[in-house]
């Protein structure tokens, strides 16, 4: 297939918002089937590309992905986010799982709840500090991470590039569960009297949850530069 073609192929998948690294999978498809339709009927390029963009008619239709996205996107890149994201989820939750285990493990070797506060702060300092020092160590593809980053104006840099700003909720979530002393969760383990049962199981998942957005948020930061190498193409 000549340049030419790849470019029609390529400026249809743009008109189609799908993100650059989304993209970059599908016109390879595309293409191939572009090329099978050609063989197989023996007609043009414009014919043989007409019945693909048919074929990929129901990818194209726009549906919405309230969790990560706040304007409408293909069916396709639903699709992909989804596939993608659980995976990096998934990733998340075991770490955070690690970390629920070492702060259980801190409970209880503290033998009083103002070392178990030093602890519970420790441990907690180090998710508040980790996504800024990701950034100050990726500083040079700050303009890449931006949500009004578009390609000419027309698509998303990659999947990733919207969800930057998740760092920025955990990071502030983060910084409040800091100021806390985790005080509840020490009674519950280590003392006769629990306290408030509701309190200490608040201090034990809610440092849980917010570590599993820090940690979502950092992958998808590195996934995220991963794709700028597939991409500096375009860039």
């Amino acid at each position: 297939m000549n340049p030419e073609h790849l470019n029609l192929i390529r400026d249809y998948l743009i008109f189609q918002k799908l993100p650059l690294d989304i993209l970059l999978e599908v016109e390879d498809h595309m293409a191939s089937q572009v090329l099978n339709i050609q063989k197989n009927e023996n007609i043009s390029f414009d014919e043989a590309f007409l019945k693909t963009q048919k074929l990929w008619e129901s990818e194209f239709k726009m549906t919405t992905y309230s969790a990560f996205y706040s304007e409408k996107i293909p069916v396709i890149v639903k699709k992909i986010v989804k596939a993608k994201y659980n995976k990096i989820l998934k990733k998340s939750v075991l770490y955070a799982l690690i970390s629920f285990g070492i702060n259980l493990l801190f409970i209880y070797l503290s033998n009083s709840q103002e070392i178990y506060t030093d602890f519970f702060r420790g441990q907690n300092l180090v998710f508040l500090l980790a996504p800024g020092l990701v950034w100050a160590f990726n500083y040079k593809i700050r303009k890449y991470v931006k949500s009004d980053f578009k390609f000419k104006g027309r698509s998303f840099y990659s999947i990733y590039q919207q969800n930057i700003g998740i760092m920025v909720v955990g990071t502030t979530t983060m910084a409040q569960i800091f100021a806390k002393e985790g005080k509840y969760a020490y009674l519950l383990f280590k003392t006769d009297y629990p306290g408030n049962l509701v309190y200490a199981l608040v201090t034990l998942l809610f440092p849980f949850l917010a570590q599993i957005v820090v940690i979502f948020g950092i992958l998808n930061f590195f996934e995220h530069k991963k794709t700028l190498k597939k991409l500096s193409v375009f860039v």
